[in-house]
């Protein structure tokens, strides 16, 4: 038996495998303190990083909110319709609405939205930040003495963020007119009954629950495409290329949110 295929080597293969993946989300853990301080540092917002944050802030959002809009406009609609008919055939019409709101605007919509974001915004941008650095373009700024992550990465990373949380809340509003008309109609006389029923759903618990999901759905998929291509270690140890290696981690971050967030809304 060959040292790499007996017990010890093996274990000693995925103890190293284990280690590489820690030392992994370390490195992503490290490089979003890093821009957390620099967001805080009132140096980042000098007129050039600002025209920078601005333009990518402008970009990132209007090239996704119209197209996403119309998206979660049409498919709420569908939803809603499903809905109201089914819980009308079994005599359930009185919590139809509540389980509108619950299932599109608490759970669908910031999904959606995070997702969205990173196929239209966030992706993108890692790609701009991965050919910056092939190109030159990082140690050029760096030889110059301008810090790439300042200059580059953070109005990048604001940006997807912004994006996702935009496009969250411009469609919950969305989704809750669309339900009021989807009941009452375009008539004002179902509005107190309908408001009772939305502050029902968005307790102060469940509120806070999902400002902090939209909030981190929004870091996760702006955060984890870029820190990808910017973790050389990484890149050269994996046969897998960094965009690869930022969907995998995204989508897992994606997953502990919903879990985490589905925990604290219905247990």
């Amino acid at each position: 038996m060959s040292p790499l295929t007996s017990p010890q080597g093996a274990a000693a293969e995925l103890a190293r495998n284990a280690g590489q993946w820690l030392m992994g989300w370390w490195r992503t853990i490290h490089l979003a303190a890093l821009l957390t301080v620099l967001a805080l540092s009132p140096a980042s917002y000098a007129p050039e990083n600002r025209r920078a944050m601005a333009r990518h802030l402008y970009l990132g959002t209007t090239q996704s909110l119209a197209w996403f809009t119309l998206l979660s406009l049409l498919i709420s609609i569908v939803v809603i319709r499903i809905v109201l008919v089914t819980a009308v055939s079994y005599g359930l019409s009185q919590y139809a609405l509540e389980m509108v709101v619950r299932v599109l605007v608490l759970e669908l919509i910031p999904l959606a939205a995070a997702l969205f974001a990173a196929l239209r915004c966030t992706i993108p941008l890692a790609a701009e930040i991965a050919t910056l650095r092939s190109g030159g373009g990082w140690d050029a700024l760096a030889a110059q003495g301008i810090d790439p992550l300042r200059h580059e990465v953070l109005p990048r990373v604001v940006a997807g963020s912004f994006c996702a949380l935009m496009l969250a809340a411009v469609n919950s509003v969305v989704t809750l007119v669309v339900a009021y008309l989807s009941v009452y109609g375009f008539t004002m006389a179902g509005f107190d009954a309908y408001t009772h029923t939305v502050g029902h759903v968005f307790s102060p618990a469940v509120s806070l629950i999902f400002l902090l999901k939209i909030l981190f759905l929004g870091l996760a998929v702006s955060l984890m495409p870029i820190a990808s291509v910017l973790d050389t270690v990484a890149r050269r140890r994996a046969n897998t290329s960094a965009e690869l290696q930022g969907l995998v981690r995204m989508f897992l971050v994606i997953v502990i949110i919903e879990a985490a967030s589905l925990v604290g809304n219905y247990y």
